[in-house]
């Protein structure tokens, strides 16, 4: 069956806002751009500063510990290197993420959990992208697949919450768990499927609201497993409405 690529988000600060785009290019042996470039560090972290290669989810504070993280959104000013962060309980903030390491933690205080470890500093990847995976991937959703959750949760549910970069629309359900080390060409981009996300409690929070209000774990059952890890292995542009063809 046909899809076409329906929506495109990056998460320019993992676990602190999503940014909606029309297109993007992707380059092979990279991660979608300006995703998950930086992060921030929590009490317990096991890394400090900033990170030439891969570092486990758990050093990061991001909404499986801290839900009103969730409701961040933001825009990312490439040219001039400005991050605008908003959320529902808080003004908007403006800065440099590079050149002030400590607006966004300090931005973020309020929103912190008692009892669980609190955000120390904001760092930088300088190698592939501080993405859940070992390899630089780019997340893939489903919207065939998202609407099963919906129904079996009994409410409608934002694509927000499962922090995908690529939705497809026009699959069948699940279509994607079969098409693990297939090749997609989408626009002028090919990627390669590797392997099913797992989630986290994240994906119980409302981006809305940054409250939990679904238990989508227990609808995706024992695997909890939703969305595909990819890895782009011919660079080239995309748009929303690109035509996916399996090759």
């Amino acid at each position: 069956m046909s899809a076409t690529v329906s929506q495109l988000w990056r998460h320019p600060v993992k676990g602190h806002g999503y940014e909606a785009l029309d297109r993007a290019t992707l380059t092979a042996g990279q991660t979608f751009p300006w995703d998950r470039v930086w992060a921030v560090t929590h009490e317990g972290a096991k890394v400090s500063g900033d990170l030439s290669e891969w570092a486990s989810c758990r050093n990061f504070s991001r909404g499986a510990g801290t839900p009103s993280l969730m409701a961040i959104t933001c825009e990312f000013d490439e040219v001039r290197n400005l991050l605008t962060v908003h959320h529902p309980d808080l003004p908007d903030l403006t800065f440099n993420p590079d050149e002030d390491r400590d607006a966004l933690v300090a931005w973020t205080k309020p929103l912190m959990v008692e009892g669980r470890a609190h955000s120390t500093r904001l760092i930088r990847s300088t190698g592939q992208g501080l993405t859940d995976s070992r390899f630089p991937s780019i997340a893939i959703g489903n919207l065939a697949s998202h609407h099963v959750i919906e129904d079996r949760v009994g409410k409608e549910l934002s694509t927000k919450r499962w922090r995908a970069n690529i939705w497809f629309d026009g699959w069948e359900p699940f279509q994607e768990a079969d098409l693990v080390g297939k090749t997609l060409r989408l626009g002028e981009a090919e990627l390669i499927i590797r392997e099913p996300v797992v989630r986290c409690l994240a994906t119980t929070v409302n981006p809305a609201t940054g409250k939990r209000d679904a238990d989508t774990l227990k609808a995706l059952g024992d695997a909890q497993e939703f969305c595909v890890y990819a890895e782009v292995t011919k660079s080239g542009a995309l748009a929303l409405g690109d035509q996916v063809e399996v090759i």
